[in-house]
């Protein structure tokens, strides 16, 4: 039996052969007022936005708007010159472009800028410049926030329709995801979890007030399933299999390898991640035994014990 470490806050759910054997909340969505987390709660989950991303662009390549070697240059104008004429959207999306990173998470300094103005994909422009080539695109992995920006700037762009909305129409959707969404954090709606970076410290001035391709989609543990689900039915994109094949097979991060968009946690298991101030998320999906698990929490160490615990208890089995 799982059971989260005493001051968990957030819910897991775990599901097996078409069942939901758990699903529980805990914990405060709101201290100030109060508020319980319940199932239903809506949280941030950072960074497991990117599978989100990725598909939508695959879903723009399905449709011929794209392709995987489309050049970022080619989209891009004159936009983000530090960024090399040969980075294309595989590499963007497979985190081998080799660019600069606005947030890059292993530099020593945190990165200064207004989140009150990041509130649609083009807002980020000016702040994804300026970073130098780490090195040449397809040579090597580097896990990169500022990529998947980038690669919601492509999509809005050759679409016409912003970044938001293209995620609500190819994925959310057609995958019933409906409490999906890049919710302000300006703006708390109802079953919205705050974000907490100290004991009663919001995270309101931590983070973009609008996620973008990057992280910051709210969604609750039933649409991640749904999400699973409707992406290895075939109902978001066509060649799932080609898409989680990994672009590189290890990484320094200690997991099985990275595709597109998507961590391989192990053989043919898959996972999507997150963690930012005040939140943190982990979704483990393995499509063979038909074993899902999800944990996310609205503090940004709470998920990562109980992630462990259930990976542990189903790492092995029929």
């Amino acid at each position: 039996m799982i059971e989260p470490p005493q001051g968990f806050s957030g819910v897991i759910r775990v599901d097996r052969d078409g069942e939901t054997v758990l699903a529980k909340a805990y914990g405060l969505a709101h201290r100030g007022h109060g508020v319980a987390n319940t199932v239903d709660t809506r949280f941030a989950i950072a960074s497991g936005t990117k599978g989100l991303t990725a598909v939508t662009v695959l879903s723009l390549i399905a449709d011929g708007k794209l392709s995987l070697s489309t050049t970022a240059r080619s989209v891009l104008g004159d936009d983000l010159p530090l960024i090399a004429d040969d980075v294309t959207v595989e590499h963007l999306v497979s985190n081998r472009s080799g660019i600069g990173d606005y947030y890059d998470e292993e530099a020593e300094e945190e990165p200064v800028f207004n989140v009150a103005l990041l509130d649609t994909t083009e807002s980020y422009v000016p702040i994804l410049d300026g970073y130098p080539t780490k090195f040449a695109a397809g040579t090597d992995f580097s896990y990169c926030n500022g990529g998947f920006v980038v690669l919601a700037l492509i999509a809005e762009r050759v679409s016409g329709v912003p970044f938001h909305d293209l995620v609500r129409e190819r994925v959310c959707a057609p995958a019933g995801m409906h409490d999906t969404e890049f919710l302000r954090s300006d703006e708390p709606l109802g079953r919205m979890a705050t974000g907490y970076v100290s004991e009663n410290r919001s995270n309101l001035f931590d983070l973009p007030v609008r996620g973008s391709g990057d992280g910051g989609i709210y969604t609750t543990v039933a649409d991640f399933h749904a999400f699973w689900q409707a992406l290895f039915a075939g109902k978001l994109i066509p060649d799932v299999a080609e898409v989680m094949r990994p672009r590189t097979p290890e990484t320094k991060h200690g997991k099985a390898g990275y595709a597109l968009g998507f961590w391989r946690h192990r053989d043919d298991v898959v996972m999507l991640q997150g963690g930012d101030p005040g939140v943190s998320f982990r979704s483990v999906h393995d499509p063979a035994r038909g074993i899902t698990h999800t944990v996310v929490s609205n503090t940004y160490e709470g998920a990562w014990p109980t992630a462990r615990q259930l990976e542990e208890e189903f790492a092995t089995g029929p």
